[in-house]
């Protein structure tokens, strides 16, 4: 399966099971929520230093930003603390978009939120975004990449742009709880995996058992994928970085001199033609 040759009603299930595990998966966000308003009231940032160095000064230019997958929208209100006039989240959790709503209500911040599959994000925000910004574990839930793409597409202005940040696909190809680098033998071109519960370095257990937990589909995308459909959306890609940098350890046991061999991540930027 690939963007282009994708069932409708296959995309569209998985993503619903997604939203169901969001839902039980997100109590952790919830249980962060006063730590993240104080976070937010502080001024602070979770802006990585990789996206401050290709965005550059936001306030100078940004004034509406769109996040798809926001989660709890503790990213989201760091484009605002960063100087953006106004964010807007979509997610398709309930649970993460009741806590958005809670930390945007309790710091006032002019934020609006959609829970809603992102491939339905409303076409009242069609052609709004200066930046349209998304990443850090995102794509992976995604099994229509084309769609993704024409949905950005359609929401950023003539000469907006695209941020998207998140884990490096080669990261798939290794074990994560290994010292010395042992490949999981998945088909880096191919490779989808459904599940049930939460790896202990993200999520953790939940009061809800494991095997009564709602299954999950995520979806390895290699980067020509990702470079192929915001093309094919009609997007100019004008930067691509891949880093040693992360933004979580997913790899907490590996020796260093190896990770350092492996990009931890990348970062990509594409923008709308000021004539489309």
């Amino acid at each position: 399966m690939n963007a282009t040759s994708a069932d409708a009603g296959d995309v569209r299930a998985r993503h619903e099971a997604n939203r169901l595990a969001w839902n039980e998966g997100a109590v952790r966000y919830t249980e962060e929520i006063e730590e993240t308003i104080a976070f937010l009231a502080a001024g602070k940032s979770n802006l990585h230093p990789v996206e401050r160095a290709n965005l550059g000064e936001l306030r100078a230019w940004c004034r509406t930003a769109i996040h798809l997958q926001c989660a709890s929208g503790r990213d989201t209100l760091s484009l605002w603390n960063e100087g953006v006039a106004q964010v807007i989240g979509v997610d398709i959790s309930d649970v993460h978009i009741a806590n958005a709503r809670r930390i945007s209500a309790a710091l006032g911040a002019p934020a609006v939120w959609y829970r809603c599959d992102i491939l339905d994000a409303p076409h009242a925000l069609d052609g709004t975004a200066d930046l349209v910004y998304t990443g850090r574990g995102a794509l992976c839930w995604l099994h229509d990449l084309d769609g993704w793409a024409a949905v950005i597409a359609r929401l950023l202005k003539p000469g907006g742009l695209l941020s998207l940040f998140d884990d490096h696909p080669i990261t798939w190809l290794f074990e994560m709880d290994t010292e010395d680098l042992a490949p999981t033998r998945y088909d880096y071109f191919t490779h989808i995996e459904s599940s049930q519960g939460w790896p202990a370095t993200y999520i953790g257990e939940l009061d809800v058992p494991a095997a009564q937990q709602a299954v999950k589909h995520e979806r390895l995308w290699p980067l020509s994928a990702i470079f192929g459909a915001l093309h094919g959306a009609g997007l100019t890609v004008e930067h691509l970085g891949e880093h040693r940098e992360a933004y979580w350890d997913g790899f907490p046991k590996l020796k260093p001199a190896l990770k350092a061999t492996l990009p931890m991540t990348f970062s990509m930027l594409a923008r709308r033609s000021e004539s489309a």
